[in-house]
């Protein structure tokens, strides 16, 4: 897998022909892994773009990208899921995925997908029979990688208890301002790469924040490297051996966020950057409910807050 990859999570949505536009920009670029998900409607847009790339010749064929995408929870049901990744493929013009993601460790009543969900269409999931669905799309050729997004350590661990085919990757919140050191030793020692999302804090988001962007700590440290903000965080997490899941639709941004490998961060500059007090950003309240699976956000998390 590719270790910068563009995301496609748009809310509110931009329009296909900007989407496309981004997408095509960014492969003449350089970037090869491409991150979707069916609840982001966003699939047939990047199927769309990789199509136009190769018919301009920007890549030879669909095999020169790296394709993730993710099962909603709508579809987290044992008799669903393979129908929802055929779903994908046909929405991305493809015969396989590269990874495919069980977004979230909730089941939500099948049917219309809503954003964000009816709290009382939350449901408990079996994840035991939908792991072993998401196995069989894999013994199918349906997608070359299987794995995971927002499973914290322990759900993380009840999976590897009993899976044939363990998680390859756990894509989640991880940043400087929440840099999950537990669940990253955990997955080291289990062989799960761990993916980033929200490595900026999704400034302009529903959902993130500015204060990545605005830390007078990453602020004074770019400045002394002649860097954005953006490029130290994203280099951190380089080195970090992680990978990272960013989103931009500006073509001078995208060219930005490529250009963090021919330097490094001091030990003083990492030192600072633990330093920072921690504390998650993105709770995945949807999933919370009084009468759901998940009452609290602690118990969502297993206390990873």
């Amino acid at each position: 897998m590719p270790v910068l990859g563009l995301g496609t999570a748009a809310f509110p949505r931009v329009a296909p022909e900007i989407m496309v536009q981004a997408v095509v920009q960014a492969i003449e670029l350089g970037y090869r892994h491409f991150d979707t998900a069916s609840v982001y409607q966003t699939e047939s847009t990047l199927g769309d773009a990789i199509q136009e790339a190769i018919r301009v010749g920007l890549i030879k064929s669909r095999e020169e990208v790296f394709i993730t995408s993710k099962l909603w929870c709508t579809d987290a049901h044992p008799n669903l899921v393979v129908p929802a990744l055929q779903t994908t493929l046909r929405n991305l013009k493809t015969q396989y995925l590269d990874l495919y993601l069980v977004h979230g460790p909730v089941s939500i009543k099948p049917g219309i997908i809503e954003y964000p969900p009816n709290p009382e269409d939350l449901l408990p999931m079996d994840i035991k029979s939908v792991w072993a669905e998401m196995e069989e799309c894999h013994r199918l050729g349906l997608t070359k990688s299987i794995g995971v997004s927002n499973f914290s350590c322990k759900k993380l661990g009840d999976l590897v208890a009993f899976a044939t085919i363990p998680p390859s990757v756990n894509q989640v919140e991880l940043n400087p301002f929440w840099q999950q050191k537990k669940l990253r030793d955990y997955s080291k020692a289990n062989g799960i790469l761990v993916a980033a999302y929200s490595p900026l804090g999704a400034p302009g988001t529903s959902w993130g924040s500015n204060r990545i962007m605005e830390s007078e700590v990453l602020k004074d440290i770019a400045e002394g490297k002649g860097k954005s903000v953006a490029q130290i965080c994203l280099r951190w997490g380089y080195e970090q051996g992680i990978g990272i899941v960013m989103r931009s639709f500006n073509k001078e941004r995208l060219q930005q966020n490529l250009a963090i490998f021919d330097w490094a961060l001091s030990d003083e500059d990492c030192k600072k950057i633990g330093e920072i007090p921690q504390s998650r950003g993105q709770t995945v309240e949807l999933f919370v409910d009084v009468n759901g699976p998940f009452k609290s956000i602690d118990e969502l998390w297993d206390g990873e807050i």
